[in-house]
């Protein structure tokens, strides 16, 4: 696959060498889990995921009922 990209002309040699280095069966792997570490985005973590892992140690829960007010009708 062809793909074009523009980066400054200082990068340009940088960039030929990691598309070579994809290329190289020897060394495609290795290359491919640094880039993926180092660019990849995280994966999405639903609000579930993100309270399961929130520490409550010390927070208070607990709400009091609020039953309303009464109001003649």
């Amino acid at each position: 696959m062809r793909v074009e990209v523009q980066v400054r002309g200082e990068d340009a040699a940088l960039v030929r060498s990691i598309a070579r280095t994809l290329l190289d069966p020897a060394r495609e792997a290795e290359a491919r889990a640094l880039l993926r570490h180092q660019f990849a985005k995280p994966p999405a973590v639903g609000l579930k995921a993100l309270l399961a892992t929130a520490p409550l140690d010390g927070i208070d829960l607990d709400r009091v009922r609020d039953e309303g007010r009464a109001v003649d009708l």
